[in-house]
């Protein structure tokens, strides 16, 4: 039996966004927590599906667990969110970082929705850097990580576990992205530093993996000493002058993820599509940026 303070981990994959969710579990009081959850969304014809979110909670179910939180780790830009579909079959509360605030102002006026309030208060909790909360008994500590998104926040669950979203990847694939409305690198690489301050045995868990060059299998496993060693961003005592060099100009060459636009209007609102038309029909934007000279062709 794990130690008290040890939470059982049970991960998720999913291929088609790359995306790791976590199923968290305190093994004395079976009280559990659902990280980042993924909701199946195929971009080519708008269909929906819950398989991801059903497997996760039919793992609970034959644990015997009882899914008290759905925790955010930011407003994902490459899937969409399962967090409204496990509390409306758990009761479960939804919680993110309270810096979605500024996320949700920047990105109203960009997609004109004037029916998003930008308070938060499509999530159930805000969580403040610093806060503690708990899964069963395990302590659960909010550490605020702005770089990747404003709201980036992790989660250190018991003494040796923190769920770190998108502000680091596994050490042979690097570290986030910072090029998203309101990203900056230079508070990504002190984010990053706040991580590697904690003790080196700490596992840090991600949420993405996309197997770097050389790599047969996936992972999301490491350690606090692990990405000290062999970072690729980060290694060879990287300043972060050095870093935001690094990263602004690697962040040039990147493509923005295929999910962004559908991503961004959902999970801003807690997961939530924005409300049906008269017809009944939920509808994503999509808007449209003429390059110089292109503005005739969607006149």
């Amino acid at each position: 039996m794990p130690r008290a303070s040890t939470p059982a981990i049970r991960a998720f994959f999913d291929e088609p966004t790359n995306t790791v969710s976590y199923l968290v579990s305190d093994p004395a009081t079976r009280r559990a927590a659902v990280i980042d959850p993924v909701l199946d969304y195929d971009h080519r014809d708008g269909s929906v599906d819950v398989r991801s979110a059903d497997a996760i909670l039919a793992a609970a179910q034959a644990e015997g667990l009882v899914i008290e939180w759905v925790l955010e780790t930011h407003a994902h830009a490459d899937h969409l969110s399962g967090a409204p579909y496990i509390k409306a079959k758990t009761g479960a509360k939804i919680g993110i970082g309270e810096h979605i605030k500024d996320v949700q102002r920047i990105f109203r006026p960009m997609f004109n929705a004037g029916d998003l309030r930008t308070d938060g208060s499509d999530f159930d909790h805000l969580f403040k850097d610093g806060e503690r909360f708990a899964i069963g008994d395990i302590p659960v500590e909010v550490m605020h990580t702005p770089g990747h998104t404003p709201a980036d926040i992790a989660y250190r669950v018991g003494d040796d576990a923190v769920f770190v979203g998108d502000t680091l990847f596994m050490p042979d694939y690097g570290t986030a992205r910072a090029d998203f409305p309101g990203g900056d690198a230079h508070q990504l690489y002190r984010s990053i530093h706040k991580l590697l301050a904690l003790p080196s045995k700490t596992r840090l868990f991600m949420c993405h993996d996309y197997k770097a060059p050389g790599r047969d299998a996936y992972a999301w496993e490491t350690t606090v000493q692990a990405q000290l060693d062999g970072n690729v961003h980060l290694r060879g005592g990287v300043s972060e002058d050095q870093f935001v060099a690094m990263r602004t100009a690697r962040d040039a060459t990147l493509k923005a993820p295929t999910l962004l636009l559908p991503s961004i209007q959902v999970n801003i609102r807690a997961g939530r599509f924005p409300k049906a038309e008269q017809n009944g029909v939920h509808y994503l934007l999509l808007p449209v940026h003429p390059r110089p000279g292109a503005e005739a062709g969607i006149s």
